[in-house]
């Protein structure tokens, strides 16, 4: 079995990230997706954003896979690896587990210019061929399909403002993040 192996912070997950799986799924370009949230973010230092807790994370991103589709599942391997967890060795640990399925790495066309300061790019890239989705916005090179520009940060700012979200996120999601306090969660900064 092909599975695609979707890495994010899921900070939280959104309706962008529900048409890469979905459509990952409907071409067939995989037979499965996992969603792998980042335990600790790799590059959290140059990215200087706060992620909700792991445990909040993992439950919207459990929500959102029972939204898209029963061939979309949660892989939490990242809680149990040394932190931070680079991508290589998450693949590594996963292919050692689950040697009977083939690994694809989801990535987005926004990330490219970044590959360089990835550990191992050319082991990943020839390992677990990645599959490239565009983003609107950024540059495409090699890019199966192009996706609109949604993201977490204007899904954590409309939270924070009060504003609806339920056209950012799945159903199950908006459900979980009108639990939580966003202050408290990511703070006052987007």
């Amino acid at each position: 079995m092909v599975v695609a192996i979707y890495g994010g912070s899921f900070n939280p997950p959104h309706v962008g990230h529900a048409l890469v799986a979905a459509w990952l799924l409907w071409t067939r370009q995989a037979d499965a997706v996992w969603l792998l949230p980042v335990f600790r973010h790799a590059f959290e230092k140059r990215h200087n954003k706060a992620l909700a807790p792991w445990a909040d994370r993992l439950a919207w991103c459990e929500a959102f896979a029972q939204d898209v589709d029963p061939r979309v599942r949660v892989e939490a391997i990242e809680a149990e690896l040394p932190t931070p967890s680079f991508t290589v060795d998450t693949l590594r640990a996963l292919s050692a587990r689950h040697p009977e399925h083939a690994f694809r790495l989801v990535v987005g066309a926004d990330i490219l210019g970044q590959v360089d300061a990835w550990r191992e790019w050319s082991t990943l890239a020839a390992t677990w061929p990645p599959l490239v989705v565009g983003r609107a916005g950024h540059p495409c090179p090699g890019a199966l399909i192009e996706f609109p520009e949604v993201s977490s940060t204007d899904v954590r700012a409309r939270l924070r403002a009060g504003a609806p979200i339920d056209v950012l996120v799945t159903a199950r999601v908006a459900a979980a993040l009108r639990q939580v306090d966003p202050r408290a969660l990511w703070g006052e900064a987007p």
